[in-house]
């Protein structure tokens, strides 16, 4: 059974676990770097608000040897804990001022996704692009959001600069950084707290580790970080959802860490988290960021 097969079938049997309000479909989305996935669009006429929830896990399990069964049973116990019980008023989407808290940014490469960025307003940031999204909901699983696209400036009356401004304020607020050693993050990711040899590398996110790269344009965060660690620092652009810092007096060099970036990005990241395969660099007295 290759993945289309199983996730029809999934498609049917979770069906079979839902309420006669709910609707489940496949459903294909076009996501970063020009990548696509599949999933089932889950649907509750009771919100206006649907998760689709990705079975490429789950089909690894099968093959495995997991049941489709029980399989099925789980992604619907996901998706009661997925789901967004208030409806979004969507009315509100046609007016700026009822939406604009809610509008955040973030960290995209940006020859990776010259088609979107045709559609979308952003902003140029080293070899990255700023872009922006209304924020719906945000947890533990992830965010809820739409992408700003520019029908939506000329539908608001308002100007990349009046987002990027509004976004500079609420995408901290809303999602808070957090700067931490790698050993306390893979600690978090497996459960298995160790102790390890003092390490120089550090993990800058945000708390629900969501499109956490964009931690980095956070007022004052690299210079806090600079104060911190004494010292400039190579910043590692590891995936879109986090960056590694990495102190100069213990890298390896810039070639390396370089080299080092690219093969990650070819065997380990999935295509669509790939944020660059440049390494940036923070000088502390001059306080910028660079190539």
């Amino acid at each position: 059974m290759d993945y289309k097969q199983f996730l029809e079938t999934v498609e049917k049997n979770v069906r079979v676990n839902m309420g006669t309000h709910i609707r489940v479909s496949t459903r294909t989305v076009k996501k970063n770097n020009g990548t696509e996935r599949s999933g089932l669009l889950i649907e509750d006429d009771s919100t206006n608000i649907s998760p689709t929830i990705y079975l490429e896990e789950y089909y690894q399990q099968f093959l495995s040897g997991k049941g489709v069964d029980k399989i099925a049973k789980e992604v619907a116990d996901l998706y009661e804990d997925l789901k967004v019980d208030r409806p979004w008023d969507e009315q509100k989407l046609g007016e700026y001022d009822k939406i604009k808290e809610k509008v955040i940014y973030r960290l995209i490469g940006r020859e990776a996704n010259e088609e979107l960025l045709q559609e979308v307003p952003y902003v140029p940031y080293l070899d990255l692009a700023i872009i922006f999204c209304v924020l719906f909901e945000a947890g533990d699983y992830g965010m809820a959001t739409m992408m700003i696209r520019n029908r939506h400036l000329k539908l608001w009356h308002v100007t990349k600069e009046d987002i990027y401004h509004q976004a500079r304020y609420n995408t901290w607020h809303e999602l808070p950084g957090e700067f931490l050693t790698m050993s306390d993050l893979i600690a978090e990711l497996t459960g298995i707290k160790e102790k390890c040899p003092e390490e120089p590398m550090y993990v800058l996110t945000n708390q629900i580790r969501n499109y956490g790269a964009s931690a980095i344009l956070y007022p004052d965060r690299l210079a806090g970080i600079s104060l911190c660690l004494k010292e400039n620092f190579y910043v590692v652009p590891s995936s879109v959802h986090e960056m590694i810092i990495v102190p100069e007096s213990a890298s390896p060099g810039r070639r390396m860490l370089t080299e080092m970036l690219r093969e990650v990005n070819e065997t380990q990241v999935p295509d669509e988290d790939i944020l660059s395969d440049h390494v940036y660099y923070y000088d502390r007295k001059e306080r910028r960021l660079r190539l």
